[in-house]
């Protein structure tokens, strides 16, 4: 089931109602890391191919030479260490103030430029018919009356349109500023928000680690349950051969038939995918019937008759109903209403958990755990001697078994 999953990277709904979230979130994780491998695989397949395409470059006769300080190493200028640096803003600002001045100047040149060759065209012509005149009348007292009058009016004219000139560059100066001051703020404001995108990536980065670190403690916790799994496995093999219980020792007990499997072409076989989800109760009763039940699923180890702890198809509300009655510890396994699997039910200190069981490789497993066993009962007696995953503290201690004068699972072998 979660190789499948990992494979469409897709879950379905119905099953992912079925998880608390600490099985979310182990899902979750598990779904990143296949993420994670598959860029980390397409990356290392584009860096070959374009270590395949790109020549090899031609060595050029260009360098770069670091200006060195007293120390004979690279001077470096670190901003604002020194009493008398000026703020970065001040910086900004001059370099502002002088770009605008600049500008506004050289606008100033070329309007009085074009002034300057006006006021010489209108006054060169007034001297020429003010000579004429004088030439006609042949008076020098009325010329010299003229010319100083012609003088006066042109540096009048003149100091009009340096003081106009220079408001106007003052004018321009003062725009120019302004709009690169809006311009930098434009792109202060895109620098923060690039910054921020920055920090955000960062975090998720950061969450990315925490959650390796996470699957990794989950690993090691997985490997050593599987040591503790094999040691207790050896003690209770050696057990049995001794005849534990058995009033003959010398008799060895005989062990219980294996179910025939049947020829049914609806029994799931391996390799073949499925849907993960149920459409309606009838499908998952013909499920149990015809691939669990020949499994003995929800039987003791002995076979010999139904486990305490098996329920049939009730619904998360149900479940809760049973071991709220009960003490923490307490705990049932109940078919799925939704998916072609089982739920772990059990209470805790603060509440109750449920946790899906996945049946669909011919095991059983705690999604998102590693540890698969042949029968749901190993599966629970494991876990009442080791803690249920991701908590570590958790154990299953007491069946929660049927209510009196009712039995949920009838349909199921009937």
């Amino acid at each position: 089931m979660l190789q499948q999953i990992l494979t469409d990277m897709f879950i379905d709904p119905d099953l992912l109602s079925e998880l608390n979230e600490e099985q979310k979130h182990v899902l979750f994780l598990k779904m990143r890391e296949e993420q994670i491998r598959r860029w980390r695989e397409r990356e290392v397949r584009l860096e070959k191919e374009e270590a395949a395409r790109v020549k090899v470059k031609k060595v050029s006769g260009k360098s770069v030479s670091f200006l060195k300080g007293l120390d004979d190493d690279v001077w470096v200028w670190v901003m604002g260490e020194h009493s008398l640096d000026k703020p970065y803003d001040q910086i900004c600002d001059e370099i502002l103030a002088e770009s605008a001045a600049l500008q506004a100047q050289r606008e100033a040149q070329h309007i009085r430029a074009k002034k300057e060759a006006e006021l010489e065209k209108r006054f060169s012509g007034v001297y020429l018919d003010s000579e004429q005149t004088v030439t006609e009348q042949k008076n020098i007292t009325e010329q010299r009356r003229a010319e100083e009058e012609l003088k006066k009016r042109e540096t009048e004219e003149r100091r009009r349109a340096e003081e106009e000139l220079r408001r106007l560059e003052l004018e321009r100066k003062q725009q120019i500023y302004m709009s690169l001051k809006e311009v930098q703020k434009k792109k202060q404001t895109r620098e923060d928000e690039d910054n921020d995108w920055k920090q955000t990536l960062k975090k998720s980065k950061a969450a990315d680690m925490r959650r390796r670190s996470l699957a990794k403690q989950t690993v090691e916790d997985h490997r050593r349950r599987s040591v503790k799994a094999l040691e207790r496995g050896r003690v209770a093999a050696v057990t049995k051969a001794f005849g534990r219980g058995n009033p003959n020792p010398t008799q060895t007990p005989t062990p219980p038939p294996k179910p025939k499997p049947r020829n049914n072409p609806t029994q799931q076989k391996p390799g073949i995918r499925r849907s993960l989800s149920a459409s309606g109760r009838e499908h998952i009763i013909r499920w149990f019937q015809e691939e669990q039940l020949p499994l003995k699923a929800g039987f003791q180890q002995d076979q010999s008759r139904i486990a305490p702890w098996f329920h049939g198809i009730i619904s998360r509300d149900e479940a809760e109903a049973l071991l709220n009655e009960g003490l923490p510890g307490h705990f049932l396994v109940r078919v799925s209403e939704r998916v072609f699997g089982y739920v772990l039910s059990y209470r805790f200190g603060e509440g109750i958990k449920h946790l899906l069981i996945d049946a669909s490789e011919n095991c059983y497993m705690l999604l998102g755990d590693q540890m698969k066993f042949t029968s749901l009962d190993e599966l629970v007696e494991y876990h009442q001697v080791e803690p249920l995953p991701p908590s570590g503290d958790e154990y299953l201690l007491h069946a929660c078994g049927q209510r009196a004068g009712a039995v949920d699972y009838t349909d199921l072998f009937t």
